[in-house]
């Protein structure tokens, strides 16, 4: 059996990686690069509870488990480290002192107060995005899968239109028993070839600096100029660098991912956002200046499974924040329907057929 799968993303290549664990030949086509969009530029922080209560709590637990167990088995280094987590309130405007429940890290500026822990060891975790994502696509590839820089134009289906027998990559054709759409935001084009309700794309901004303090992962409520609330996230990582993010953009999703970019003053803001929150940080060399998009639904949940109506063809995209942590459990499952099993997590609540009873006016 052959599988193509449209992207190179933490969900494109977790796919890969647990195909070629049952020995299935899979094929990822990117455009542009693995982990060159939203999955090389996150922040890759991993929760295990955070989704309870909604219905991802089932794929997060088990996606939290599993990258435990993969930087464990596997002999790659992405930087997976168990953290803890703080929940800081900062702000240019007041004194935030009265909020200090928790002794601050001693990095953070005298306006910053630490309210609470909200994770621990037990509960929270990061990753390296961009290796994380290389390192599934190359464990992979140990196992016979392959990447073909190409872009995908168009579904190749078979005489009657009912079964998609590969895709058109580079204007040629590339045959397959199976095709997978998990190109993120970029699976809106998907839908002019497929039944498939829209995915949207949600632009952020963020920075790495040259700086690496102690390793707890933070989470701001920074009350910025004129009175404006922001949630910047820091994270810290074992290899030198700090990664901050939490400023949304304006701008379209671009047809080509490489032209993806800050918007003009966007990243000087969050530098001096950062400043303000951590003045020795927010002074320190920046050595990336970028912006993503995340991939999200109208529900605001991922769409992970067969294409309705059409045979042979899935697609697994829309994660939003919860890519980098939900992807090896999305893998996983993936490589399970793909192969006739039964999947270890439940995804109806996944399913993209849901969304036709939700808006009638959906592309089914």
């Amino acid at each position: 059996m052959k599988v193509l799968i449209c992207g190179g993303g933490v969900i494109g290549t977790s796919i890969a990686y647990f195909l070629s664990q049952r020995n299935i030949e899979a094929v990822v086509v990117e455009r542009t690069g693995v982990a060159n969009a939203a999955s090389g530029k996150s922040g890759g922080f991993l929760a295990l509870d955070w989704c309870d209560g909604s219905p991802l709590a089932p794929l997060a637990r088990r996606s939290f488990a599993l990258h435990g167990e993969l930087a464990a088995t596997l002999d790659r280094d992405w930087g997976y480290r168990r953290v803890d987590t703080l929940g800081v309130v900062a702000s240019v405007q007041q004194d935030t002192s009265r909020y200090r429940n928790l002794q601050s890290p001693d990095w953070l500026g005298a306006e910053s107060a630490v309210h609470g822990q909200i994770g621990t060891p037990d509960t929270t975790a990061q990753i390296h995005p961009a290796l994380f994502t290389q390192a599934m696509m190359d464990a992979a590839a140990d196992k016979g899968a392959s990447l073909v820089n190409g872009r995908v134009d168009g579904i190749c289906f078979s005489p009657d239109g009912a079964r998609a027998t590969g895709a058109i990559v580079n204007g040629a054709a590339l045959h397959a028993d199976a095709v997978v759409i998990a190109m993120g935001p970029w699976s809106i084009l998907a839908c002019q070839w497929l039944p498939l309700p829209a995915i949207y794309g949600s632009k952020g901004h963020s920075l790495v600096f040259q700086y690496e303090p102690t390793p707890e992962s933070l989470f701001v409520e920074l009350e910025w100029q004129a009175g404006q609330m922001r949630s910047p996230e820091i994270n810290p990582r074992p290899d030198g660098t700090t990664y901050v993010c939490g400023l949304p953009g304006d701008d379209p999703l671009p047809v080509d991912p490489a032209n993806v970019l800050p918007e003009p003053g966007a990243c000087e803001t969050l530098r001096q956002m950062t400043a303000s929150i951590a003045p020795e940080l927010g002074a320190s060399a920046i050595l990336a200046e970028q912006a993503c998009y995340r991939p999200v639904t109208q529900d605001g949940l991922p769409l992970i499974g067969a294409v309705p109506g059409i045979a042979g063809a899935y697609i697994a995209t829309g994660h939003n924040v919860w890519g980098m942590l939900n992807g090896p459990a999305t893998g996983e499952a993936m490589a399970e329907l793909i192969a006739g099993g039964e999947t270890r997590v439940n995804l109806r609540p996944f399913d993209p057929v849901r969304m036709a009873a939700q808006d009638p006016g959906a592309i089914f």
